[in-house]
Formats: structure tokens, sequence, C-alpha cells
């Protein structure tokens, strides 16, 4: 099987790094559970740069911190394979394509008062993306299932969040059932708490009117203790901006989000369009930096801990659980997608040949998302989708 090849031992050179993730920023489409399979796709398969364990030793990390959880991995992989300067230029390239397409898409809605209508564009890519993360959960499962208490955290993990659990409380209850089970004993090493890094939380913003300062601090908040997924995103920006600083209207926020979502790259270059909306081009930067810089943080912080918690009996235990109850989220996300995004048969079909594609002729998911895209436009064009 694909998961067995080895790990390519030498070094990364920044060039491919950056080129990859500059790749994967403009053209990732459908949230963070479909970029990451993107990238489990080119770092572990077509690269080799990963094994499936150790991919998802960072996958279960990154949900352990708060903050946009494909950018985190785009910043993990990084780090894992040049350290500092690697964390720096996959994240920075991972965002900054998002960032300038959001952005332009900012001053559009300022200059033109348009709302970003691309209904035709999304109708093709959605049935890919739920292949793309289909492609993701059947490769990553056996790495990650391996044992039967693995397995069956796995499964209690699937129906809590099929319930709507807390995704925090899935991750840490599923990390603990593992760890439990086949790690009953202290061990001589210390508690996993000693190996968990303590999450620092960020001033708000005070009300007033709209300064850099303001801005860049209500966005390093965001950025510092948002877990979840954007409709959580959404809470938090609805709850400061909206309510609280009155900055934005309700139909403001709406379709700042709906940027972001439309974009591909990070679902959190919303901040980059609220930015723009608020203070122009430097906003537009000063959001982008005080929402992105924490994850940078995190992972730093971070990174260097993800050896010693496999290392260690009940933290390596903890992390098994961790990336179960992650595939378990996914999973649920994923049907999440599939209901929105198959509407009919022609998307029933999209979906059906695109994942045949991917996971019988092991099609690049990044040109396979760029076609779907193109003929969501072609169909437009043609009248024969609105």
């Amino acid at each position: 099987m694909e998961n067995d090849r080895r790990v390519d031992a030498a070094p990364t050179s920044l060039l491919d790094l950056a080129a990859l993730f500059l790749r994967l920023g403009a053209t990732a489409f459908g949230g963070p559970a479909a970029h990451i399979a993107m990238m489990r796709d080119e770092v572990v398969r077509r690269r080799g740069w990963l094994t499936d364990e150790r991919f998802l030793d960072l996958l279960g990390a990154t949900n352990l911190i708060p903050g946009p959880n494909s950018t985190e991995m785009a910043i993990h992989i990084g780090w894992a394979r040049r350290r500092w300067a690697g964390l720096l230029v996959a994240g920075v390239s991972f965002i900054v394509p998002a960032m300038l397409i959001t952005g332009v898409l900012g001053w559009a809605y300022v200059r033109f008062g348009e709302r970003p209508q691309v209904g035709w564009l999304l109708w093709g890519v959605k049935p890919v993306v739920v292949a793309v993360v289909l492609q993701a959960l059947w490769n990553l499962a056996p790495a990650a299932a391996r044992t039967w208490p693995s397995r069956m955290a796995g499964a209690v993990a699937l129906v809590a969040a099929a319930l709507g659990t807390n995704e925090l409380v899935i991750l840490f209850g599923t990390g603990a059932l593992v760890a439990v089970i086949r790690a009953p004993r202290r061990p001589a090493g210390g508690s996993l708490v000693e190996v968990i890094p303590v999450l620092p939380v960020a001033g708000a913003a005070s009300v007033g009117a709209v300064s850099l300062t303001g801005l860049f601090a209500l966005f390093l908040k965001v950025g510092s203790v948002l877990f979840g997924s954007g409709y959580v995103l959404v809470a938090f920006l609805r709850a400061d901006l909206v309510q609280r600083l009155h900055w934005l209207s309700e139909r403001q926020l709406i379709d700042a989000v709906a940027a972001g979502q439309v974009t591909p790259g990070p679902v959190f270059t919303t901040a980059t369009f609220i930015g723009y909306l608020l203070a122009g081009p430097r906003g537009a930067l000063v959001a982008t930096a005080g929402i992105f810089l924490p994850a940078f943080v995190f992972v730093a912080a971070s990174g260097p801990l993800v050896p010693k918690l496999r290392a260690s009996r009940v933290a390596g235990a903890f992390l098994d659980g961790l990336n179960v109850a992650s595939l378990a989220l996914m999973a649920v996300v994923t049907a999440q997608l599939a209901r929105v995004a198959i509407v009919d048969t022609s998307t029933a079909l999209l979906g059906s040949v695109s994942a045949i594609l991917l996971l019988r002729f092991k099609v690049n998911a990044t040109w396979l998302m760029l076609a779907s895209a193109a003929l969501g436009i072609g169909l437009h064009l043609l009248g024969l989708k609105r």
C-alpha cells in the first residue's frame, strides 16, 4: 500500500515548500477538511515527505490548539521538513494567495457594492471536495485505527460527533479513553499534562471607532482562542463586530463570510475582507496578520512536543486517540458537506467520477478541483447553471 512508502530523508528545499503551498493556497477550495486531504495527498503520497503515521500525529497536535487547522497543518509540515525557515515559508505561502484573492473581493465590494455571487463555481467544486476528503479518510483510517482500542474509541467519537458533541470534548475524551485502555499505569516520565502547552488568551479590542490597533487586537484574540469550524468563526465575529463594537452590519458580516468561503485557501481570510471594509488595504493586512499570527506561535510551541508525545507510553496512546477522533470529526464534516454538495443527479455523478479518479487513478486533487471549477463556470456562461 502507498502508506508503506518511506520518508524522503533528503532536506526539502524552501523553494519546493513555497511552490507547493502557494499552489495549494491558490487552488484548495472546500474548507479545512479538504485542504488537509489535499496536503496529505501531496506530502505523503506524492512526495514522501511524511508517513501517514507522522501526518496523523501532526493532525492530532493541530486539533489541540486554537486557530485555522489547515493553516496550522501547513506550518507543521514546514516545521517537520525545515524547522524555523520551513515553518515560516510554508505558512506564509499558504496564506498569501488566499489573502490576495479575498483582498481583491474586498476592494470590489467597497468599490461596486457587489456581493460575491459565485454559486455557479461552487456547484462544480463542492462534489469534488467531498470526494477529496473521502480519499483522505480512506487512506488515513488504517494508520489511525491500528488497534482495537483505537477502533472502538473512533466509533464512539464518530457517534458523539454525529450527535453534535463539542469538538474539544470529543478530542480530549477520545484521547483520554485510549490512554486509559492502553496505558493504565502512570509512566515514570511524568503526566500527560506536562507535555500539553498552556494556551494564552489575547485581549479584546475596546469599543469605539475603528483603528488599526483595535482591529489587530480583535483578530489576534479570535486567532488565539477559536476552536472549531468556520461557523464558530461567524459566531465570534458577530458577537464582537456586529453586536459589541457595531463596526459591521449583519449583511456586511454575511458577505464577508461568503467571501472567505468561496475563495480558495484558509477560510480565516474572511479577516482580510473585513479589514479592507473597515480600513482599506492597511486594515486588510493588519486583520490578516492578527488572526494568523497565533497559529505560527502555537505551532512553534507545540511542534517540538509531538515527538515527546509519541515517545511516552501514556501520551502516545493519548495521541492515538486524538488521531482517530480527528478522523471521526472529518467523517461527520464530510457527511454534512455531501448533503449540501450532492443536490441532483449531475452533482452525484460528478462526485462519483471524482472519487473514482482519486482512489483508482490517483489523479492530483488540485487539478481535479480546478477542472470542476471550470466546469461550473462553463455551464454558467452557457446559461445551463445559474
